[in-house]
């Protein structure tokens, strides 16, 4: 029996090659799995495979940082190990302490910025509004010009000329 358990498991390694192998998960329930390399029947060599198979996901609704940065960069094949959730964690709480840091920062810059500001020591940005393009026609206006008022049925082609052309206005 143990010979034709070994042929049975051979020919299913040639026809469908091996099977997937669960490496870990990450805190979201997400599965990381692996595909080890395998030789075919033809003697083509299948490299490692490693695919993730997300929580309640439709693949068309995956994004960039959907998953854990660690996971990311083991199933790209940037690191050799998969990561643990220590380490996740561990790289988690890294990065919030690292946003409040900044936050705290801007925060001070900010406050020196209108301290300077106050005290005269640096000139304010000035806020300038657009209004639109100095080569438009009615640039600084408040609004555009409604000319022409023609439409689709009663336009006629060469009936229209612009506001200050020589051929509509009186010398």
């Amino acid at each position: 029996m143990g010979r034709t358990w070994q042929a049975l498991r051979a020919l299913r390694l040639r026809l469908l090659g091996p099977q997937k192998e669960l490496v870990g998960t990450d805190q979201f329930g997400n599965k990381y799995y692996r595909v080890p390399q395998y030789q075919t029947g033809t003697g083509q060599i299948k490299p490692e495979r490693r695919f993730v198979e997300a929580v309640n996901r439709q693949a068309y609704e995956y994004e960039m940082g959907d998953f854990p940065t660690e996971w990311e960069a083991w199933i790209r094949k940037k690191r050799k190990d998969p990561p643990s959730i220590e380490e996740i964690l561990k790289n988690e709480n890294y990065r919030q302490e690292m946003k409040q840091k900044v936050k705290d920062v801007l925060e001070k810059d900010k406050l020196l910025q209108s301290k300077e500001y106050k005290e005269g020591l640096v000139a304010e940005p000035v806020h300038t509004q657009v209004k639109g393009h100095a080569s438009a026609p009615y640039y600084g206006k408040k609004e555009p010009s409604q000319d022409p008022t023609s439409t689709a049925s009663t336009f006629q082609p060469g009936s229209w000329m612009p506001p200050g052309s020589g051929s509509s206005e009186k010398k």
